[in-house]
């Protein structure tokens, strides 16, 4: 009879979650199962609200990825009302999600991936932290991430009304213009954010591409899938988190699909197992053919590495310079190597940090013109940005009085779960090998999920009523003899 091992809790990611891993009577894997075991009920509570709540209320899912929620949410909410908000409005929420991006990426690379690779993905577990971080980057690298941290936070809270849980959108635009004493601010962090990204580039590329063990590691086998991808890009296919069509590409990088937000119900399907909350999104095109990756499986990819992978470009110079390097040293697109979605994500930081200080100089940042009020009978709407984990989609339908009667929500981590499932799987039967299971090789497992920075406070937001408690009961060969359920 073979053994379980079990992680639990996982550590560094938003949520809660374990890992299962079934071990065979020889000591390997025969299945490693990623759990979700929490279970948010956003969808079903929010029916029979005003849906001008929504911005605030999703913004309560998740603390750490309130912007997100509430700029898809403020963007259903233009959709639903049929208002277009004013250019300067469409700005200044473009402007201060790029901050958030950076800000939520910056938390990720050095608070909860950092450690893996700052310190070594098998330190002792009392090192392999944000303590282990600081000593080996030293009291001043420490300094500069908490004080730019702290500046975008500001930013946030000057623009949004408050770092977390924002309350600026409103269908139609943003509840107040900036001044420009606030924009001197503004472009003041913008600034410096843009010398920051640059920084954490070096500490990446001396962390990971330097550093030949890590660097095999990224383009180990254990941490491949070969799957498809998706992200927002714009009219010239290049990436933009708050606005563009949906981009899907093929293991081989070709263009399976293109779409607007309103489509998304002819491209994406959603999928559930018995033995977690996650719901899992796949191509409806291709079908559900189970934990497989490849080209006949309809698993797919969002997220730092997908939005590189289905972008032809990057917008920005410095970020395009990363881009091209990072392609150039992993031997052209698509990459398919888990752990580069660190790389990928500090690419990305270069980026949000360019595109912030682009808006933040734009005089026309400052005109008071920031809303157009709604006037059209509300019926539907759809809002699409990239959140920091890939693509959000948020569908309100209304009565005539903008009562919601419906709500869905298409969360990231949604999107990735079944990928992050295949990695945990695969990572596993790689490293446990002959009933050998120590700390270093339980982390090297996690970091297999901890790639995708997964959020699972939002992937848990479908209630079925009640929340069933469920007792399944195995008999000695682990075979399920039989579930119990209140």
């Amino acid at each position: 009879m073979g053994k379980i091992v079990e992680i639990n809790p996982i550590t560094r990611l938003e949520g809660h979650g374990r890992i299962l891993i079934f071990l065979d009577e020889e000591g390997n894997v025969e299945r490693a199962y990623f759990q979700i075991p929490e279970l948010r009920g956003f969808e079903k509570f929010a029916v029979g609200r005003p849906a001008e709540l929504m911005p605030q209320l999703t913004a309560r899912i998740c603390g750490v990825c309130s912007w997100a929620h509430h700029m898809a949410s403020s963007k259903a909410l233009d959709d639903l009302f049929k208002v277009e908000p004013p250019p300067t409005a469409k700005k200044i929420r473009e402007m201060v999600y790029n901050a958030f991006m950076l800000e939520d990426h910056l938390f990720h690379f050095y608070i909860l991936a950092g450690p893996d690779f700052i310190v070594g993905p098998k330190a002792p577990k009392e090192e392999r932290n944000i303590i282990g971080a600081v000593k080996k980057l030293g009291a001043e690298v420490v300094k500069k991430i908490v004080s730019m941290r702290k500046q975008l936070r500001e930013v946030e809270a000057l623009i949004g009304g408050k770092p977390i849980h924002p309350v600026m959108g409103l269908p139609g635009g943003i509840s107040k213009p900036i001044t420009e004493e606030e924009r001197e601010k503004i472009v003041k962090v913008a600034r410096e954010s843009v010398v920051f990204a640059k920084f954490t580039y070096d500490i990446l590329k001396k962390a990971v591409v330097e550093n030949e063990r890590i660097f095999d590691l990224v383009k180990s086998e254990e941490f491949t899938h070969r799957t498809y991808y998706m992200g927002l890009v714009d009219e010239k296919n290049r990436l933009n988190f708050y606005e563009g069509k949906v981009r899907v590409i093929d293991p081989r990088g070709r263009e399976f699909a293109k779409f607007d937000a309103h489509e998304y119900r002819e491209h994406l399907a959603e999928h559930v197992e018995p033995w977690t909350y996650a719901k899992f999104i796949y191509l409806k095109k291709i079908g559900w053919r189970g934990f497989v990756d490849g080209e006949d499986s309809g698993i797919l990819c969002v997220g730092p590495l997908a939005r590189l992978n289905v972008a032809d470009g990057m917008e920005t110079p410095l970020a395009q310079e990363a881009y091209e390097e990072m392609y150039g040293m992993l031997g052209g697109k698509p990459v398919h190597h888990t752990l580069a979605m660190h790389w990928a994500r500090v690419i990305e930081m270069i980026y949000a940090a360019e595109r912030f200080r682009e808006l933040a100089e734009d005089p026309e940042i400052t005109s008071p013109e920031v809303r157009n009020v709604p006037r059209e009978v509300p019926t539907l709407g759809i809002g699409v940005v990239e959140a920091p984990r890939g693509t959000l989609i948020h569908h309100y339908e209304t009565d005539e009085k903008g009562t919601l009667k419906k709500v869905n929500l298409i969360v990231a981590t949604q999107n990735n779960i079944a990928r992050i499932c295949l990695s945990i799987d695969k990572a596993a039967k790689a490293l446990v090998k002959g009933g050998v299971v120590d700390e270093g090789i339980l982390n090297m497992v996690e970091m297999a999920f901890r790639a995708y920075d997964p959020c699972h406070a939002c992937a848990t937001h479908s209630a079925p009523g009640r929340i069933p408690l469920v007792v399944e009961v195995y008999d000695s060969e682990k075979k399920l003899i039989k579930v119990l359920r209140n």
